[in-house]
Parts: structure tokens; sequence; C-alpha cells
């Protein structure tokens, strides 16, 4: 580590309560964007000068910064590993391997880390997870590129690795330092596309008006302002973090205070207290984008629609579609993206034999992952569990409970709808603050005890659904939801029969008392000959009347006139 650079960040801290670690981490995300700025502009036809910059500044963060001489090791074994396992073992076995020996070296540090219980302390293991998710795709990458094209998904054909690449590149991949500490992570064929510059590449038939903006000979386009607004959006969030923290924490909902506020009130300080938490996730998440935006990784083209460059190629959190979410789907995969990628991709995808739907295996073994990739606290799997329950739950009530507030073809929604959204959006909010309470309190019996403050409701809540959906209660859903269905069906059909019946029946003359005002026969005579005869020549009455009062002299039209004139008026003849 430097001498003395520890002296600003202990300042600082004592201004805001917060760790120097802490504020090493974040200065370090700072620090990304204007070394993001000048890795944008080593010359696109010197990939090699980019990788070494790129280890380079990321040893700095490891040993200049935090003084992990352990951490650079770590990430030396994890990753020469996995490149060994690549390069000299054949056979479907292979990623497997290399999954094995990744997880197993991180749970090594994920162990430590729990007995050393320093959690102000910035370790390797932040860093080695997402180390994990690349070095295993990158091992399932290189197996996809030894299997028959014909033999592969669309999404392994895009990925396939056909030829292991140079150490160097391969070292660039692994310490690319805008997402060293915290993410995003992604697969080695966006990391090629991108030092290679194919990534940028304007498809065939592009207006040059459309094309995103470079400078100078760059093939990047300029990405400085989505950038800046994760920056500055990111800021926001860890601003808003360190105060929200300071009100609503750990510490509050296991202390005797907790107990002195009512039901409802302590379900709402679990509400902020995950609040809270999260708001840490996104400003981290944020910054960290944002410097990878400002190399060019995260360009994902250009949106066909608005003509706009889209930079969400590694986005990896949505806070407004989280805070907002009526369901648990749409809570889950707006959280932590890649990773929800990564283990679907590498894990929930991998374990189903081929030309059959995943299953409670596949389910089983992305669930296990998930809990073993986060570490051995558990409250993680206190969590994990009851989030596996909540959404089986979820997802009966959607299908057999939210139909009846829709129309009954499900097209539209009913007057009663959006009683239907209020609710489930109260009850997934209240429902995830519980269960992700213990991801905040890690340690076994504190989870137990802030449970125990609010009766278990998501528990007990979770249980009696399971147990409706299991007994006789279902099937009557599913048979009042087919009468429906059924009765809909029924009316269409006969609508369409009566509509049939009426394009092949002559149209019937309407009567006098008929309120339509359609003229009969098409249009061949008037529905009142004489009525409309009448108006006629009122109306010429009135104009002769009027040009007479203008001075005009109007001669009395003569009987061949006032016949011309009428026939005009009805548009016939008489």
């Amino acid at each position: 580590m430097l001498p003395y650079i520890n002296t600003p960040f202990e300042y600082a801290g004592s201004l805001t309560g917060a760790s120097v670690d802490e504020l090493k981490l974040i200065f370090s995300f700072l620090l990304s964007y204007p070394l993001a700025g000048l890795l944008k502009r080593i010359p696109d036809a010197k990939p090699y000068q980019k990788n070494l910059f790129i280890i380079t500044v990321s040893l700095f963060y490891l040993v200049g910064l935090f003084d992990l001489w352990g951490g650079v090791r770590t990430i030396f074994i994890s990753s020469f590993g996995a490149y060994v396992i690549a390069s000299y073992v054949d056979g479907p076995f292979m990623p497997w391997i290399g999954f094995v020996f990744l997880m197993g070296h991180m749970s090594i540090n994920h162990i430590y880390r729990q007995f050393a219980n320093t959690p102000d302390k910035v370790d390797i293991t932040g860093a080695q997870m997402v180390l994990v998710m690349k070095l295993t795709g990158f091992c399932w990458n290189v197996y996809d590129g030894r299997l028959r094209q014909e033999d592969l998904a669309d999404f392994q054909k895009e990925r396939a690795l056909l030829n292991l690449p140079s150490l160097l590149d391969f070292a660039g991949y692994v310490l690319f330092f805008p997402s060293l500490f915290a993410g995003p992570s992604f697969d080695f064929v966006d990391y090629r596309r991108w030092i290679e510059t194919t990534m940028f590449d304007v498809p065939p038939g592009t207006d040059p008006k459309t094309a995103p903006r470079t400078r100078k000979q760059r093939k990047i386009p300029r990405s400085g302002t989505p950038a800046t607004m994760k920056a500055v959006f990111g800021l926001i969030w860890i601003f808003l973090f360190l105060k929200f923290s300071a009100w609503y924490n750990a510490n509050l909902v296991i202390g005797n205070e907790y107990m002195d506020y009512g039901f409802l009130r302590r379900i709402w300080i679990l509400e902020m207290l995950g609040f809270s938490t999260r708001m840490k996730y996104y400003g981290v998440w944020y910054l960290t984008e944002g410097a990878c935006i400002l190399t060019g990784l995260g360009y994902k083209g250009i949106d066909p629609k608005s003509g706009r460059v889209q930079w969400s190629r590694l986005e990896n959190v949505n806070p407004w579609g989280i805070e907002t979410a009526q369901n648990t789907r749409a809570y889950l995969e707006n959280w932590n993206k890649n990773t929800n990628n990564w283990l679907r991709n590498y894990m929930y995808l991998r374990v189903t034999p081929k030309g059959k739907k995943p299953g409670f295996r596949a389910s089983l073994a992305t669930f296990a992952t998930s809990a073993l990739w986060h570490g051995f606290y558990p409250g993680y799997y206190l969590s994990f569990v009851l989030a596996a329950f909540l959404q089986t739950v979820a997802k009966n009530f959607r299908r057999h409970v939210r139909p009846f507030f829709l129309t009954s073809d499900g097209q539209r929604p009913t007057k009663y709808k959006i009683y239907y959204d209020i609710l489930s959006y109260l009850v997934t909010q209240a429902a995830f603050c519980f269960t992700t309470a213990p991801f905040v309190l890690l340690s076994l019996p504190s989870s137990l005890l802030v449970w125990s403050r609010v009766y278990f409701y998501t528990v007990l809540g979770t249980a009696a659904s399971m147990a409706f959906f299991a007994s006789p209660g279902k099937p009557w859903l599913i048979k009042q939801l087919n009468a429906r269905s059924k009765a809909a069906k029924m009316d269409q059909q006969q609508r369409q029969q009566a509509q049939q019946q009426q394009q092949q029946q002559p149209r019937q003359p309407l009567s006098r008392e008929s309120t339509a005002e359609e003229p009969i026969l098409g249009g061949a005579l008037p529905s009142d000959p004489g009525q409309e005869l009448e108006d006629a020549v009122q109306e010429i009455k009135e104009e002769v009347e009027a040009r007479r009062r203008k001075g005009v002299s109007v001669g009395m039209p003569t009987g061949q006139d006032m016949k011309a004139a009428v026939e005009n008026k009805l548009g016939k003849k008489l």
C-alpha cells in the first residue's frame, strides 16, 4: 500500500462516520471515470496497450490502495486454474470441473471472511464473486466452441469461443478495472468485441445521420453524457444511503426500542431497513456501470425505434422496477440482473437435458448455486428458501386469482383491477422486506428474533397460501375461470353468428318510428319525401326574402326554376 494513502480517508471518515475502506472503495469507483477516459483514448489499433493499462490500474487498486497482496494471489490462482482447465481438459465435464474448482476456492475465502467478521474491511471476496461469474462462463464458452454448431442454441453460438484467447487478452478480461470489485460481470466475447472494436460496427444500410457520433478516428461512440448521468445518480444513492442508514439499521430492529412501536410501524421500519440497504447497492452498481459505459463496454447498439444509442448492455439494477414491483418476478428480475443472467445461462439451462424443459432439478441447482455463491451466513439461506416459496405462491395467485380482475377473454382489465394492483403492490413489498431482513442481519439468532417480532407474518401467509392452493380451493378457482372462459366463448360465437345472419339477410326498410337517420334502400329515396320537399321550398323562400332585405333585386322564380332548385336541394330528379 502506498505510504500515507489512508490519511485523507481517515479524515473523511471522521466527518461522515464511514470506514476508511468503504471510502477508499467509493474513491476507486470515482477514480475509474478519468482512468476510463484515458483508456478510451488509447488507439484502437493497439489493443495490447489497452490490456496493459487495465492490468496496471487494477494492480494499483489491489496493492497500492487496499494492500491486498493476498487478493492478487487469489485472483491469479482462480484465473490460472480456469485457463488451464479450459485448455487441457476435454469432454463434457470440463465446465463442471471448472465450476467446482472456482466455487470451492471462493468458498474458502467466504469462510475466512465469516470468521474474521470485519464487515467494514474490504477484502477480495467481492472481486472473487465477480470473477467466478466471468470464469465459469468462460469455461462454458470454450466448451461450446468445441461442439457442432447445429447442437448449440442461439445464445451459445453467439458466445462460443472457437479458440482460446491470448494470456494478455485473458488477463485484461479478468482484471477489467471498472468492474473489478463490484461488477458488472460480462462474458469474454463482449470483452473481445470491445477491445477489437467490432462491437461498434454500424449495421449495413444504417443512415449516417443516425449512426453514433465518434471523435477523431475512434470507433467507440461518445459516451460521456450517459456515463456522467450514472455517476450523478450513483452519488445521490450513496448520499441517501448514508442518511437513511443512520436512521434505519440492524441495531434498530434487534434493539429493545423496536418493540415500542406498533405492528404496522414495525413492518414500515423493516421496509425502510431494506430500502436503505438497497440504496447502497443502487449507488455502487450505478457508479461501476457508468465507468464501464465511459470505456464503451456498455454499448448495446442503436434503438431501431428512436434511433438513439443504447448503453444498457451491462445494466445491473433498475431501482424504479424494484420499488414499484407488484409481484415477485418483477421484483427479482430488476435486481442484480447480471447475476440472474449468469445463473440462468450457466446453471439453470445447463443442468437441463437437451430437448426437455427445466424442472425441479434445474431450480434446485440454481438455488443452491446462488446461495453458495453468496457465502455461508445463515441469513442468506433463510432469505433464499423463503423467496423460493414466495415465487411459487405468487405464481399461483397470478395464474388463478388475477384473471378474475380481467375481462373474460383476459385481454382488458376490469374496473376492479386497480384494487388488485394496489393490494398486490403492498403485499409484494411487505413480503420482501420481511424476506430480505436476514440478508441484512446475516446471523441466525438476529434473523429469527426480528422475524418473531413481526409474528412471522410472511411465513404464515405463505404457508396459508400454499395450503389453500393444495386444497380443493385451487380446483374450484380453476373451475370458475373455465366457466368464465366458456361463457365468454359462447357469447363471442353468438355475436359472430348474429353478425353472419345479419349480413346474409336483406336490409329491411326502417319505420317512421325508427330513430335511424339513414335513407331507405341505400339512399334511393329520402325517409320522408313530403317533409324533405317542404323543407326545400322553405329554404328557397327564406333565401329570397334575405336577398330582398339586402336590396338585391330578385325576381320571383318561375315554376321551372323552382323545380330545378328543389331537385338541386334533393339531389334527385323529380
